[in-house]
């Protein structure tokens, strides 16, 4: 799953931004307001993690934009602005929650997962290809009766291979969804960590469940390998 978090402090942004991975979060970044708006208009995102006072647009705005836009993801307001009024006009313009600053990101955390219920009421599906499995709810996986530790980066990646079986991503795709969609590092990453992968999933049991496609990307065998 994947977070916005749009806040122009960057040591609040960055604290986050680590918190949320070691929970297995994707984190895109936006340090103003124009920006997080274009990156939740063109992005799919869980949840979104907004402060009010920003450069270019303030957070006002921006929530107010995604709902005239019909953007139904979750919005949770985080700002120094602690006023009863505050809150108010963030709730009317359709924000989910508010949180002030200073907060605790164990809180924050809590308020995250709190939205994503509310959205997604429904436990999602077990994915499964042949006896290899992938729980999102319980953030486990396996082969068979084999329950297997993944890192929450290998984790995300499998995750996505499973939602598109038989169906070749590209790197490029594969970093936008499980990397960050402003992603500049090297490409290669996705290599290494899909030979990460294999590594857990495939080659203890002689299996070849992820398939390199030359040039152009990878592919998961629906069957399992």
């Amino acid at each position: 799953m994947r977070v916005l978090v749009v806040e122009d402090e960057r040591h609040i942004a960055a604290a986050v931004e680590r918190g949320l991975r070691a929970e297995g979060f994707g984190v895109d970044i936006a340090d103003d307001g124009e920006k997080g708006l274009a990156l939740a208009r063109h992005n799919d995102y869980a949840v979104i993690v907004l402060d009010l006072m920003l450069p270019g647009r303030n957070g006002y705005d921006v929530c107010r934009a995604l709902r005239v836009d019909d953007v139904t993801t979750p919005v949770l307001v985080l700002t120094a602005k602690d006023g009863e009024y505050d809150e108010a006009d963030a709730l009317d313009l359709g924000a989910d929650d508010f949180l002030t600053k200073p907060f605790s990101f164990v809180v924050l955390l809590a308020r995250i997962r709190a939205l994503l219920r509310r959205s997604s009421p429904q436990r999602p599906a077990v994915l499964r290809a042949g006896d290899l499995w992938l729980d999102p709810g319980s953030h486990r996986c396996g082969r068979g009766a084999d329950v297997l530790a993944l890192t929450p980066r290998e984790f995300g990646l499998l995750e996505f291979l499973l939602q598109h079986p038989e169906t070749v991503v590209s790197k490029h795709e594969l970093l936008t969804q499980v990397w960050d969609a402003c992603f500049d590092g090297d490409p290669n990453i996705v290599e290494v960590y899909v030979g990460y992968l294999r590594r857990k999933i495939d080659t203890p049991y002689r299996r070849s469940a992820i398939e390199t496609v030359r040039g152009v990307g990878y592919r998961l065998d629906g069957k399992g390998g």
